[in-house]
């Protein structure tokens, strides 16, 4: 599992996935999310504004990112 410091208290999904280096577009992200292909904490999430803080765990594909109070 790979910590991804944020430095506010959350960061939207889609902004996640882009800032941590998972997908390459914003647009991606948001595709992404819509195909039911993120899970946050363990469940499918296809809200693109949900909001991740310290301690969120979010899966894509055969990663998973762990979020931390930077």
């Amino acid at each position: 599992m790979t910590e991804i410091e944020i430095y506010s208290d959350f960061i939207k999904l889609d902004a996640f996935l882009k800032y941590c280096g998972a997908v390459g577009t914003g647009g991606e992200a948001k595709l992404r999310i819509a195909d039911g292909e993120v899970l946050v904490n363990g469940e499918v999430c296809t809200q693109r504004g949900k909001k991740l803080r310290a301690g969120d765990t979010v899966f894509f594909g055969p990663e998973a990112y762990c979020v931390k109070q930077g």
